[in-house]
């Protein structure tokens, strides 16, 4: 009998509680709606977050087409001029880099080369033409280390950012949302549905923003550690080419 009676207690009950969850919901879920639905404050939140993805999508084309082109170049450099080198070619050689200019071996080496044929066998002081290219070699490592990692930067800070700025929105519209419980003197669904909305949208635009630009600059700096490592590998390998010549020459 008793749970009879709380069964019809409950069933009486149920229009009363629907209209109390769906009082006055007339919130549209499409972008649209959303964007209409939104304070200022948190369509500002959002144009911010846009401007973000777009200048980060930016960053990421332009990487992504530089390290292609690097890596293109670099595998048709490679052995060009290791066949110049090895003839003895020096000139032929650095030909072959200013060829492939948006190779980031042929950048380096160019440097290194272009260094010791300066210096020829005009060297005053023993070594002082393999210790000058050396340095040409480090500081074009420098350069071009900088060059790839150009935009890498802002796209680490968007990452880090991006979920602090969402979360400004999501702090917005938990305030309007208590705002219209508190103007409309209600609590149902549709007095709070439009902060919630915005505080959802903007949580979630923040985090689409952010993890995209976090993964990138992570596979982005892996790349740019992987080209260090073989220009570090080149620059040695044509220190010691520089300094086999130097000991033929002395030696002839």
């Amino acid at each position: 009998m008793f749970l009879a009676n709380l069964a019809t207690y409950a069933l009486s009950h149920v229009p009363t509680a629907a209209a109390w969850i769906f009082q006055e919901a007339t919130v549209g879920w499409d972008p649209l709606s959303l964007w209409k639905q939104m304070g200022w404050a948190a369509r500002i939140v959002v144009v911010i977050l846009f401007i973000m993805s777009g200048w980060s999508i930016g960053v990421m084309i332009d990487r992504a087409m530089a390290f292609s082109a690097a890596r293109k170049q670099s595998r048709a450099f490679a052995p060009a001029v290791a066949g110049a080198l090895r003839e003895g070619k020096i000139d032929e050689a650095i030909k072959v880099a200013e060829r492939n200019k948006k190779s980031h071996l042929a950048k380096v080496v160019v440097a290194g080369l272009q260094e010791f044929r300066a210096h020829g066998d005009s060297a005053e002081i023993p070594g002082e033409q393999i210790e000058a290219s050396k340095r040409a070699l480090e500081r074009a490592e420098a350069i071009v280390h900088a060059e790839l990692k150009r935009g890498l930067g802002g796209l680490a800070t968007i990452g880090s950012t991006a979920p602090f700025v969402g979360l400004f929105g999501t702090v917005v519209g938990i305030l309007n949302a208590f705002k219209e419980i508190s103007t409309q003197k209600a609590t149902g669904l549709g007095a709070v549905a439009g902060g919630i909305s915005e505080a959802l949208v903007t949580t979630a635009v923040g985090l689409f923003v952010a993890i995209p630009a976090v993964m990138m600059f992570n596979y982005f700096t892996n790349k740019v550690e992987a080209f260090d490592v073989e220009m570090d590998n080149s620059s040695s390998e044509l220190i010691d080419y520089f300094l086999k010549r130097r000991s033929v020459r002395r030696n002839g």
